[in-house]
């Protein structure tokens, strides 16, 4: 994993060290703690924010170099606004915007973990931890030259100065795998499809043996026995063999159903036959963000030992345009036995989907499956990069999507499903086509997915515009996002955890 700078929790009386961070509110208010650590300084701050027009609005931050009266090299105070009006995802923020501080020669960093009204609960310090984490990942495996300045970022340390620095480090223990999920699903979004390619892809996942998770490799042979001509199809252009990866996470009850999560694993997708323009083309590389996130899943909940029963499925494949490569007219028999008429060979993902959403609904009969896939470029121009799509056949799964994705700040938005949008795949030759056309293409996307759902509740995540090349955030920098390991880590914790 890519993890750029330790973090840890001292008592709030401890010493500052380094960069200083401390919280004001809308009024510049600081709270007792702080006042007591800046001492004279604290007539600084005020003349300080005046000179820069601070106002202390959340998320904001003025930054005092050599303040006179500290220790500190910088003063960063960071604006946390009207305290009622304080989320949950506000104290990701700021670890956020106090990570963005560091830089050359910031060997060490105090934040004092308090606000304006008192010492910040250890969920709150915690969530400041994890964005600080989130913040300063940076994918620079492949870079031989650093820039100046980005090797004294990278040793830095941090402390969190809080008010019961023993809770805040317990809490942090299972808030810190859930992060480490997402630095896993970032790295394999970012990396090369030269390095990641499905066989190397399933041994990475392979990795979660060491957690306890029992993984299931399903090489091109073990898939033709199962007939899974739909996502075989994909691959068979290419010189990389197919793969799916099924793992198994038993934290529940003994014999209870288990939460099923499937993940589109598009390695590199040029399109194949119906090859896609070059402009941008090195994005594909991206194309498996699904699988990315599933597998960062699997590890959040293996490693802080989520007391449930989970499945994790994804398919591996690369689609390239050789001599071998399915053609725009053939049709396919999918693991259902239902056949599928090829219309463009660039609509693969939900290919490889529907027969790893088969496979989950038949072998391991969940309560529920979510789906996500970097599926269709028509949802970024629906709904930008700000939602993920989501489109399901079952309310309360969907309802409780909608709750996680407001709590953790992966937020989706329900689109539409009905028979008027599923007749437009009906094909004259199969059972289906495999695309519906220009119009409405999330949505015939999904009803194609839902045809392979077996009648379980079910959910379809449509990501592209979320799990790569979206904008950066304060808790984001990197092109690869993660997106989907916490909110999906969120919707296990809060309502398929055994209490």
């Amino acid at each position: 994993m890519s993890d750029a700078i330790k973090v840890g929790f001292v008592p709030l009386s401890s010493a500052a060290r380094g960069i200083l961070v401390v919280f004001c509110d809308d009024s510049l208010k600081l709270g007792p703690a702080t006042a007591k650590a800046l001492g004279s300084a604290t007539d600084l701050v005020k003349r300080a924010a005046s000179a820069a027009g601070f106002k202390g609005k959340t998320g904001a931050a003025l930054d005092i170099l050599a303040p006179e009266g500290l220790k500190a090299a910088r003063l960063v105070v960071i604006g946390a606004g009207k305290a009622a009006n304080l989320k949950a995802n506000d104290f990701l923020k700021f670890g956020g915007v106090a990570a963005s501080k560091l830089s050359a020669g910031s060997a060490a960093m105090t934040i004092i973990a308090e606000l304006p009204d008192g010492a910040m609960a250890s969920e709150q310090a915690v969530a400041i931890a994890s964005g600080l984490r989130l913040r300063a990942y940076k994918f620079d495996r492949y870079k031989t030259k650093k820039k100046e300045g980005d090797e004294g970022a990278a040793r830095a340390e941090i402390s969190l100065a809080v008010g019961d620095a023993a809770a805040a480090k317990k809490a942090f223990v299972a808030a810190g795998h859930v992060v480490d999920g997402v630095i896993i699903a970032r790295d394999l979004v970012n990396e090369p499809p030269n390095v990641l390619f499905p066989e190397e892809f399933a041994r990475r996942a392979g990795q979660l043996r060491k957690l306890g998770v029992k993984i299931e490799v399903l090489d091109v042979k073990a898939m033709q026995k199962l007939g899974m001509g739909a996502l075989l199809g994909v691959g068979q252009g290419s010189v990389r063999p197919s793969r799916t990866v099924i793992m198994r996470w038993d934290g529940g009850k003994k014999g209870e159903a288990p939460v099923a999560f499937v993940g589109k694993g598009v390695c590199f997708d040029t399109g194949g036959i119906s090859i896609k323009s070059a402009g941008s083309m090195e994005d594909m590389k991206g194309d498996m963000g699904g699988a990315a996130c599933v597998v960062g899943l699997m590890h959040a909940l293996a490693a802080r030992k989520a007391k449930a029963n989970v499945v994790g499925a994804i398919g591996l494949v690369e689609n390239m345009p050789d001599g071998n490569a399915q053609r725009p007219g053939d049709i396919v028999t999918s693991m259902s036995g239902q056949t599928i008429e090829i219309i463009n060979t660039d609509a693969e993902g939900r290919l490889v989907l529907a027969d790893v959403l088969w496979y989950v609904a038949k072998k391991t009969k969940p309560k529920f499956m979510v789906d996500l896939a970097t599926l269709t470029g028509a949802i970024m121009v629906a709904l930008g990069t700000e939602h993920a799509g989501m489109f399901s056949n079952n309310d309360e799964l969907a309802d409780r999507l909608l709750a996680a994705g407001i709590e953790s700040g992966e937020k989706v938005w329900r689109m539409p499903l009905g028979p008027e949008y599923d007749k437009l795949i009906d094909s004259q030759f199969a059972d289906m086509k495999n695309t519906g056309g220009r119009h409405g293409g999330s949505i015939t996307a999904a009803q194609f997915l839902q045809r392979f759902v077996d009648g379980t509740p079910w959910a379809h995540l449509d990501i592209a515009g979320t799990a790569m090349g979206a904008p950066k955030t304060d808790i984001n920098q990197s092109w690869g996002s993660g997106y989907g390991v916490r909110l999906l880590d969120r919707l296990v914790a809060d309502h398929y955890e055994r209490k």
